[in-house]
């Protein structure tokens, strides 16, 4: 039988290329319904190639050829096996809680999900006895590697260290927009791309990962690996380190995720070669350049919603560095102040956690405009 799929946000990066793979792949998939924010021309292309029976967009009379219903009742519908949630921002956050409580499956590529709310979403999870399968593949990576979580010591996530690793503090000062999107390895969003040139991406999945597979801060190490082949390990008790390699596709691990726990041959760049890789270089973050990272680890340690303020506030100071309103140093300083500023709450509601982002958003925005 056909696994019954939705994707949210559907003209993202993520959301483009799964419907590549669900393409590759028609005979295995479904699609329930597609959505998007503004991008209707190009939702409603989707809708034409891949005729879903349900749609979403913010101007929901503009949708052609499916019937138009909220996230909220799209994530509720139990003919679902598999909910893709691409979309970025906290957007995602309510649709994904939606969808657990219906007991339906989450291929998850939604950072701001788990650095919000991870504590109640993974608890959810749990009592509705919802998969949540990683599409990040740093965290794919992992989420393959372990067989029991039980037995594994550490987890070791690698990171390319973006467009700037070989940079001075002084040139990363004074990078350009154009500067930082130029990622060497992954083609991304424009967002994630600077959080990619800052390494508050990498600090990003350091929370993700505590939540995903419940493993304390101090047992989450992050090693620059510049290639992108090894995707991230695992060490076990016994010293044995088990690692997932791959050219650096997409591809792969979106299709693992919507497949999982079956393997099918899908979009292949080409087949994997040892011999033409022919090196892995691996090397210590530099925590003076890439602060960001620290305060990642920083906030995830103090828990409750220091999170929601870290995420919160870099999120309003990366928009203002794509607008040319600040440069990239100032996002990281605009972060840890706003951490200071933080009173934190320990244990919030949702209800709670929306509340305090707006708090956080609306003074991030103040602070920024006197910086601008």
């Amino acid at each position: 039988m056909k696994r019954k799929i939705s994707i949210l946000g559907s003209t993202g990066s993520i959301g483009r290329q799964a419907l590549e793979v669900i393409e590759k792949l028609e005979d295995k998939f479904e699609i329930i319904a597609l959505t998007a924010g503004s991008n209707i021309n190009l939702l409603n292309e989707q809708i034409k190639k891949f005729k879903p029976r349900y749609a979403y967009a913010n101007d929901l009379k503009a949708i052609e050829g499916a019937e138009p219903l909220s996230l909220e009742e799209i994530c509720s519908n139990k003919e679902n096996d598999l909910i893709l949630v691409a979309v970025s921002g906290k957007i995602g956050l309510k649709p994904t809680v939606t969808a657990i409580n219906n007991g339906i499956d989450i291929a998850l590529a939604n950072k701001e999900t788990l650095v919000m709310a991870g504590d109640i979403v993974m608890d959810l999870a749990r009592k509705n006895g919802v998969k949540i399968i990683p599409v990040d593949s740093e965290h794919c990576a992992i989420h393959q590697c372990i067989k029991n979580i039980l037995q594994v010591d550490k987890l070791i996530i690698t990171a390319s260290g973006g467009p700037f690793l070989h940079k001075s503090v002084e040139e990363m000062k004074n990078a350009t927009v154009e500067q930082a999107l130029a990622h060497p390895r992954w083609n991304m969003g424009r967002k994630i791309t600077v959080d990619s040139a800052t390494l508050m991406n990498k600090g990003l999945e350091v929370i993700e990962a505590h939540h995903l597979f419940n493993m304390d801060y101090d047992k989450i190490e992050v090693v620059v690996h510049p290639q992108s082949v090894i995707h991230s390990a695992i060490e076990y008790v016994d010293g044995s380190v088990i690692a997932q390699l791959g050219i650096p596709s997409m591809h792969i691990p979106i299709q693992y995720a919507i497949t999982y726990p079956e393997r099918y041959e899908g979009i292949k760049t080409h087949s994997f070669s040892f011999s033409e890789i022919a090196r892995l270089d691996f090397e210590e973050p530099d925590w003076d350049k890439f602060k960001a990272l620290s305060l990642a680890y920083q906030a995830g340690n103090i828990g409750g919603s220091a999170t929601v303020c870290l995420n919160a506030a870099n999120e309003e100071a990366v928009f203002a560095f794509l607008d040319g309103k600040i440069k990239l140093f100032d996002i990281i300083d605009t972060v840890e102040r706003m951490m200071n500023l933080h009173n934190t709450k320990a244990n919030p509601t949702l209800e709670e956690i929306f509340e305090i982002d707006g708090e956080i958003r609306l003074k991030t925005q103040e602070l920024l405009l006197k910086l601008a």
